[in-house]
């Protein structure tokens, strides 16, 4: 079993895209449309590979939840990538800055961004393929 995609509401659609296109180049719009949410209108669209992807659509309202309070809701979402520095510089190239981090350890790497619309993403980058390794939380700073 995986995780096939996550489903985000979002405010602009092409704001949205910029930020995942910069992290994700290898992926692509597999699909999009048009339609309504419960009586108002929405654009949608998939961007992923053939095997995950991010669902957006543009229906959103408001803000998105206060990150450092204790409301319900997605805290953050992550994903591994092999080549955390070279996705750092592409994500500045784009003008997207960190929100936390980069820091670099020996058995992880991690650095955490705002989407557009407020979407706290981690991406992290293990430097070991030994779980045991990857798993250690020992020097785990919570916050």
């Amino acid at each position: 079993m995986h995780l096939e995609h996550i489903n985000l509401v979002v405010l602009d659609l092409a704001k949205s895209l910029k930020f995942y296109q910069a992290a994700f180049p290898h992926w692509q719009v597999r699909g999009s449309g048009t339609g309504d949410w419960y009586g108002k209108p929405r654009t949608w669209l998939h961007f992923g590979d053939n095997e995950q992807y991010i669902a957006l659509s543009d229906h959103g309202e408001g803000q998105n939840r206060n990150l450092k309070g204790t409301q319900v809701g997605l805290a953050h979402f992550a994903y591994v990538c092999d080549d955390l520095k070279g996705l750092i510089q592409r994500l500045q190239k784009a003008n997207f800055s960190p929100h936390i981090g980069p820091t670099f350890a020996e058995n992880r790497s991690n650095v955490y961004y705002l989407d557009a619309d407020g979407f706290e993403v981690e991406f992290v980058q293990y430097h070991s393929d030994d779980p045991s390794i990857r798993n250690d939380y020992t020097s785990y700073i919570s916050g």
